[in-house]
């Protein structure tokens, strides 16, 4: 392990800060990741049940981004904890594992941190409470401080294991929010989530996504995750992991900069597969550009003028 890189993090010990957002490699088992060599996976949000999914198409490429609408596909819990946890630990034995959930109601969340409670495997469970494109549950646990804390409350009672927020940026002030959440018992928060966005087809004069509105990732979120990650980092004593519009090294101190303890990448992935592993071959060098010794020196050393 190289300790310049090395992250320690609430059930999260990293060899480096780089690891992939939910959903953006699935269940990590595709080998041109290299998910080895990252700090840790993260896998597909899991729900209770089954969901194929909004309907088609799911990706909308925009001039500003990736504009999604999945809808939180993804096999189903039991099927999770059968067939792909036991993959997962046999593949990547030393690295650490964060679950991503999402439910319909606090009694979802509460259920499915149970069931990730059992397992050993896992190390941390992350909370989806951002995203945009399902009716019930996800973005709407995460807009207020009331219900944000009120299904942290309800899984910190129901394990042991650390729980990070996953938290949206479609609000207008994050930082009660996030207060909220750390009070509540979280041990982390994950910022930031998609931005709400909308794209037309022009010819069919109707939204290129089924349901209208999709979720908006890419290099034009980055500026707005920076802001989200600073004021967060001046609201909670908790560590944040950062994401949006990770594309290169410099993106990646920037959020750590800001506040960040290690940072998530998500849809760069999909034009560059190794753009997680790029990221961390290029960490050394960019840590002695910039006066760093190791990448825990980064954190929470913005200058205000």
């Amino acid at each position: 392990m190289n300790n310049q890189l090395a992250v320690n993090l609430p059930g999260l010990s990293l060899k480096n800060p780089i690891m992939p957002s939910s959903g953006s490699v699935y269940y990590g088992l595709d080998d041109v990741y290299e998910v080895e060599r990252l700090g840790a996976l993260v896998t597909k949000t899991t729900t209770l049940d089954e969901r194929t999914g909004n309907p088609q198409p799911w990706i909308v490429n925009t001039s500003a981004g990736i504009l999604n609408s999945v809808g939180l596909a993804n096999p189903g819990v039991n099927k999770v904890i059968k067939e792909f946890l036991p993959k997962i630990a046999k593949k990547y034995s030393n690295l650490p594992v964060m679950t991503s959930i999402a439910g319909e109601t606090v009694q979802d969340y509460v259920r499915l941190t149970e069931y990730f409670d059992a397992i050993d495997t896992v190390s941390a469970i992350e909370v989806n409470l951002s995203c945009p494109n399902v009716d019930r549950g996800g973005m709407e646990f995460g807009v207020s401080a009331e219900s944000a804390s009120e299904v942290i409350t309800a899984m910190r009672q129901a394990t042991k294991k650390p729980i990070y927020a996953k938290m949206s940026p479609n609000v207008t002030d994050i930082k009660p929010i996030v207060k909220a959440v750390e009070l509540a018992g979280a041990d982390g928060l994950v910022l930031i989530n998609t931005l709400v966005g909308m794209n037309l087809d022009l010819a069919k004069r109707a939204p290129s996504l089924v349901r209208g509105i999709g979720g908006l990732s890419g290099t034009a979120i980055h500026p707005i995750a920076v802001r989200f990650v600073y004021e967060a980092a001046q609201t909670v004593d908790i560590p944040i992991i950062g994401v949006g519009g990770v594309t290169q090294v410099d993106d990646a101190l920037e959020l750590m900069m800001a506040g960040a303890s290690a940072v998530q990448v998500g849809s760069a992935i999909a034009t560059n597969p190794t753009v997680m592993t790029d990221i961390i071959a290029a960490l050394p060098k960019a840590l002695d550009k910039y006066g760093f010794t190791d990448v825990t020196e980064v954190t929470r050393t913005f200058k205000k003028s």
